[in-house]
């Protein structure tokens, strides 16, 4: 029986000669009508570069292929002629690619985007080509889609402009249906809801996907078969079920071990408040007019009440938008806020900047995306060492760099590389570098703003555990902010739900995962654990 269809031994190499670097050897795959097949395995290991290989989206001439061929429906794909891949690409083998913001022109309508790959491959013009465009977007979900036309990307949240990229690649019902990475940067509902409609819109159209993903829960819901990428070579592949239920290859074994795990630390009950606020607002006004004048407020953190004691992690999750952010820069001054902040026992919004510059260094903040975080002019030494710097700390040059290579080391980072650049690092390094730069002040809280959300499920674990340790080294106190609900689970010791700005849930982190109260909690539950149930 003939596949829809056949990679055999595809090998892709970027640059020539001495200098080529072998980004895929030898992957061999089938996929048939109606399967899903996912390719997993950590950032670099070739599945992208695989995808794209078959529709030849590769930057030729700098990427190539040694070897391999790829056979679409009985043709052959491998070096086809420009018009034979035009008239594959988006009609017959559709892509939905991992960010949606930099895959959609930011200049034009999504109603033209789409409509653009209607006109393309099926000449679609004037009210039938509207017509079908406000079809694709009811058949994805996205409300008020006749008033939505004419909006811009930015104007979408991530999980409606991931909704418009999918009506894009189902414009012309694909054959295949390729999603690189369709939820990595979405909300846990949002992702489900996805993940849902890509099931429904499959078994309508009988389409045929290939799922690219790091996210073994995902591909555990979704896949039929799987492929494990180490390296850019295939290690193991085969059904789902017994793949995961009896993994051979030690990769495999990681990949599936990798998940956080273990408890959160324990809390000594004598531990003394770090940080508190009481009915903590952030409101941002709303101008309208020729002479603006306020005509309302956006009301992104609405009387939040929080405590956090030394050695504790409190967790705070919701969707974006929820606030979250906003409250971590709140508590850390750096945000105008309303209602009183009390740190180590000193108010600190009367504070002027010169006053409260001696308390920051004992307040840090790591951010979400640890390679926008760190200037890429500046070496890892510079980057580490700039707080010591702006609070005259370390004495002489020679002694900065010590404390610089001492924060490294604790972080599991070679102090022999603080010469180096941010660029020559891997994300989950990039992340340890930025905890080594609120470290090295030795603060007594940190916010940690979404730390392991870019980041692979290995190196996410390895991220929670160097947490925990430093938390009991250091006595640290975290407030965790994350959509992530199984990494706060195995951090968080107490558990805020945010939504709209306000606290809608709170409590001991067991009760609120055990007994959410909440309907917004439960969705967020169900949302968060169902993806990894058989």
């Amino acid at each position: 029986m003939s596949h829809l269809l056949s990679v055999r031994d595809l090998s892709v190499s970027f640059g020539r000669g001495a200098a080529a670097v072998a980004a895929v050897r030898g992957v061999s795959f089938d996929l048939d009508r109606g399967q899903t097949l996912a390719l997993v395995g950590e950032s670099g290991s070739g599945k992208s570069v695989t995808a794209l290989s078959i529709l030849q989206l590769l930057p030729y001439p700098r990427a190539h292929h040694p070897a391999g061929s790829i056979l679409f429906d009985g043709r052959q794909l491998m070096a086809a002629d420009e018009r034979t891949l035009r008239s594959v690409r988006g009609d017959r083998i559709a892509m939905v690619f991992q960010e949606p913001m930099t895959s959609l022109n930011p200049l034009h309508a999504i109603g033209h985007q789409i409509g653009e790959v209607l006109e393309v491959h099926r000449g679609l013009r004037g009210e039938p080509l509207r017509a079908r465009v406000v079809e694709l977007l009811h058949l994805v979900g996205l409300p008020e889609a006749e008033s939505r036309l004419s909006a811009l990307p930015h104007e979408l949240s991530g999980g409606q402009r991931q909704r418009v990229m999918i009506a894009m690649a189902l414009a012309n019902e694909p054959d295949i249906l390729i999603a690189d990475e369709p939820t990595t940067a979405l909300d846990v509902t949002i992702q489900a809801q996805i993940l849902v409609l890509l099931k429904d819109l499959q078994k309508r159209f009988g389409m045929a996907l290939l799922l690219i993903t790091h996210d073994l829960g995902i591909v555990r819901k979704m896949a039929d078969s799987v492929c494990v990428m180490q390296n850019g070579e295939v290690v193991e592949q085969g059904a789902v079920a017994p793949l995961f239920a009896q993994p051979r290859h030690p990769y495999t074994q990681r990949l599936l071990a990798a998940e956080p795990k273990g408890r959160p630390n324990a809390v000594a009950a004598e531990a003394p408040e770090i940080i508190a606020c009481h009915d903590l607002k952030v409101w941002f006004p709303l101008k309208r007019g020729v002479i603006p004048r306020v005509v309302g407020h956006i009301k992104a953190v609405d009387g939040v009440t929080l405590s956090v004691r030394q050695g504790q992690t409190v967790g705070v999750v919701g969707e974006s938008g929820s606030g979250k952010t906003t409250l971590g820069l709140a508590l850390l001054r750096l945000t105008d806020s309303l209602g009183p902040v009390v740190f180590l026992g000193r108010p600190l919004q009367d504070l002027d900047a010169r006053t409260l510059r001696p308390l920051r260094r004992e307040m840090q903040m790591v951010f979400q995306d640890p390679y926008g975080s760190l200037s890429p002019r500046l070496s890892v030494g510079q980057i580490v060492g700039e707080g010591l710097e702006v609070h005259h700390l370390g004495g002489s040059a020679e002694e900065r760099r010590t404390l610089i290579a001492q924060a490294l080391t604790e972080v599991g980072l070679d102090p022999a590389t603080q010469d180096r650049y941010p660029h020559e690092f891997s994300g989950g390094q990039r992340q340890r570098i930025s905890i080594a730069r609120a470290l090295v002040l030795k603060p007594k809280f940190i916010v940690l703003d979404e730390p392991t959300s870019a980041l692979d499920v290995s190196v996410q674990a390895q991220i929670v555990d160097l947490l925990r340790d430093l938390q009991v080294r250091h006595r640290l106190a975290f407030l965790f902010i994350s959509h992530d609900l199984r990494v706060v689970k195995a951090l968080a010791d107490h558990l805020l739900v945010m939504k709209d700005g306000k606290v809608v849930e709170s409590g001991p982190a067991d009760e609120v995962f055990n007994r959410p109260q909440s309907a917004y909690t439960r969705a967020l539950m169900a949302a968060a654990f169902d993806l990894v149930a058989e």
